[in-house]
């Protein structure tokens, strides 16, 4: 028993490690010319950090080709819907689409059900980090994703699918 536990012990600290080393890795690359314009602006978003960022930076790409309301189309982000005359019926969302990308947006979105009072540390230095209207953008989202969940919450909507309407 005593055996078994050791070499799970160490499957673990050896799978922590491995981890940690990639981590570092994408942490560097993602602050490379080519990404960290991108990967700043996104972090002054809450939910967030590095890494999440520079996995939407890979799976977008040009983010110049999208606007608002179609980068949701493009994730499948948007409901479904079944038209016939002049009956219109929406279902769930389409998820087409880039999966990992959604599924990032997704988990980053649960952080702005808390109430939006005052930036962390966390998010002051990512902030110091990015320039001015990436800042500024970055917190008008924060507030206005709040106020989403707020919105939702008080239509007494399903927290999960609050949540994707927020992503």
């Amino acid at each position: 028993l005593q055996a078994a536990y050791e070499a799970s012990l160490e499957a673990a600290d050896l799978t922590l490690d491995r981890r940690n080393r990639l981590d570092a890795k994408i942490t560097a690359l993602a602050a490379t010319d080519r990404y960290a314009p991108v990967v700043r602006a996104l972090m002054c978003l809450r939910g967030i950090s590095v890494l999440t960022a520079f996995g939407l930076a890979v799976e977008i790409g040009d983010w110049t080709r999208f606007t608002g309301s179609t980068i949701g189309a493009y994730l499948g982000l948007v409901p479904s819907e079944h038209s016939s005359g002049a009956s219109r019926s929406q279902g769930g969302i389409t998820k087409t689409g880039n999966t990992h990308a959604r599924r990032l947006l997704v988990e980053a979105a649960w952080h702005h059900r808390r109430p939006y009072a005052n930036a962390s540390r966390d998010m002051r230095a990512r902030w110091d980090a990015a320039d001015e209207a990436s800042r500024v953008r970055g917190h008008q989202g924060n507030h206005r994703l709040h106020r989403k969940w707020d919105q939702f919450e008080a239509r007494h909507k399903r927290r999960v699918i609050a949540n994707v309407a927020v992503a």
